[in-house]
């Protein structure tokens, strides 16, 4: 069975799409299937031709304003060309899925969304509207619909009109091994975010917060639009020497950065899924998340806090100090989590299925 993945972006780019289709393409690949990611570069630096851990990776050069939409009509001529047993298109909020799909004549088309309805900002809300009913034509074409939580499935059957029996809920995994051994590197108490720096992430209210929270550094990780802002308010309110900023760092440094972290947050108001609290969980790191999306699927009260929105320094404060002064050993704090083999299982399931 050959496959294709078509996505917005793909490794060494980091994200919850990147991650989601690395990690099933590579699986893919090691069950014995044979499997091409089609992807867009808006930088053009990447090789428009490469193989990853046996993945072999296409990538065409992109119009992405403000980071966003990837508008590569390159990418429906490519697939028309090509022969493939199945389609399998990832991301609503780009334009490569939709490329995807009026090329897929004659294939079979998986669609997974990770939809989290409107946009991020008020032009991209705009924008989102204007698209959308280009965009409902993809879940028309797709002979399934994967979604990664009850949140998106919910979103998804309400938004697009779509029937249950079309949807399967897969969610997205970890692979649990590579946090089986991880040891902290203690060096003071650590908030820690990992993530695009997009307004919607809410990494501002955390900036906010420090002066508050004496003690705490932040160790930001990640790249993005909104990086600027955010610098510029840190230097505002004179906290600019307790965070550190970084991107491109390695799966093994990420994961060394879970581990010594005191608290995980993630403040995002739109979030179909959220695979980084799940690294932070399974990591045995404490969260603090905003309630409204998908986020909400892993408050427990315990090893993860919600919050209301609107999202308010004093609410961050009190979430931040109820975790830091529980003394729990957050080595044992318990997870319940799939890993990425099962998720892959499940999906070839699909696959087989349609």
């Amino acid at each position: 069975m050959k496959i294709v993945q078509v996505c917005p972006r793909y490794c060494p780019d980091i994200g919850g799409v990147e991650t989601h289709v690395r990690e099933i393409s590579e699986r893919l690949v090691r069950k014995g299937f044979e499997v091409e990611v089609v992807c867009t570069d808006p930088t053009g630096r990447s090789s428009r031709h490469e193989m990853i851990n046996g993945v072999e990776i296409t990538r065409f050069r992109s119009f992405a304003p403000d980071d966003a939409y990837y508008f590569a009509p390159q990418i429906y001529f490519y697939l028309k060309s090509r022969s493939y047993t199945l389609i399998h298109a990832h991301s609503y909020h780009a334009l490569p899925a939709l490329f995807a799909a009026l090329a897929a004549d004659g294939h079979k088309l998986i669609f997974t969304p990770h939809y989290h309805r409107g946009g991020h900002t008020p032009v991209r809300d705009f924008l989102h509207k204007i698209y959308r009913p280009f965009g409902s034509k993809i879940f028309d074409r797709a002979d399934k619909v994967v979604c990664v939580s009850e949140y998106e499935q919910r979103l998804v059957m309400s938004d697009f009109d779509m029937p249950e029996w079309k949807i399967e809920k897969i969610p997205n995994g970890l692979n649990l091994a590579e946090f089986a051994n991880l040891k902290p590197e203690r060096n003071g108490r650590t908030l820690l975010y990992v993530g695009r720096l997009e307004e919607y992430k809410g990494v501002q209210y955390i900036i906010s917060a420090l002066p508050r929270l004496e003690g705490f550094k932040l160790e930001i990780i990640g790249k993005g639009p909104y990086e600027n802002d955010l610098r510029k308010l840190a230097d505002e309110l004179g906290v600019s020497e307790r965070i550190n900023w970084q991107s491109g760092v390695t799966r093994e440094e990420l994961l060394q950065h879970y581990a010594s972290a005191d608290v995980f947050l993630m403040l995002s108001t739109h979030e179909a899924y959220g695979i980084t609290v799940a690294e932070a969980l399974a990591a045995r790191v404490p969260c603090v998340v905003a309630r409204g999306s998908a986020l909400t699927e892993f408050v427990d009260g315990t090893r993860c806090i919600g919050i209301e929105t609107p999202i308010t320094v004093d609410k961050l404060v009190e979430a931040i100090q109820r975790l830091n002064g529980v003394g729990w050993n957050i080595k044992n704090l318990p997870i319940s989590i799939s890993d990425w083999d099962d998720i892959t299982d499940r999906l070839i399931d699909v696959y087989e299925g349609v």
